[in-house]
């Protein structure tokens, strides 16, 4: 599997560990920057790699910064890109399991060195399981097309 990875500079050392632990468990790397730990702001690089996942350049990405929660804003911006903001195993495996998400958003500030190790495994190994949750998969994907097309998504509001 291809993985992206970024970060901001508060996610620049948990980036590193990540970058070495997608390659042990052998899959290819894509470091998406930044290249030092100083000051940037996350969504230049969130953009990047959500973009490799949508245009299908990678199969996932993993985002870190300092809370997970811009990183995943912007991943969610692009079509076809399903980022998950994860705290611990349970939301790693899940969604996975029922969400099919492609992007894993991680906290630097907030998650111990094991806790995302074990997450990114679980992450990585775990199956889409298909059934009821592709039903709704498919409906996130009719929406996501809808608004990308201006087409009226809901009736409106009275």
């Amino acid at each position: 599997m291809k993985i992206v990875v970024a970060s901001d500079h508060r996610g620049f050392q948990v980036k590193s560990r990540i970058l070495t632990q997608i390659a042990e468990l052998r899959h290819e790397t894509i470091d998406m920057g930044p290249v030092t730990s100083e000051i940037v702001d996350y969504p230049d690089f969130g953009a990047k790699a959500s973009q490799a996942v949508s245009d299908g350049h990678a199969d996932r990405a993993i985002l870190i910064c300092g809370s997970g929660i811009g990183m995943s804003i912007v991943a969610n911006k692009f079509p076809g890109v399903r980022a998950a903001l994860c705290h611990d195993e349970l939301t790693a495996e899940m969604s996975r399991r029922h969400n099919d998400a492609n992007v894993l958003c991680l906290s630097a500030d907030l998650l111990g060195e094991r806790l995302t190790s074990r997450m990114i495994e679980l992450w990585l190994t775990t199956e889409f399981e298909g059934g009821r949750h592709a039903r709704r998969i498919g409906k996130i994907a009719e929406i996501e097309h809808h608004v990308e097309s201006g087409a009226e998504v809901c009736p409106p509001c009275e």
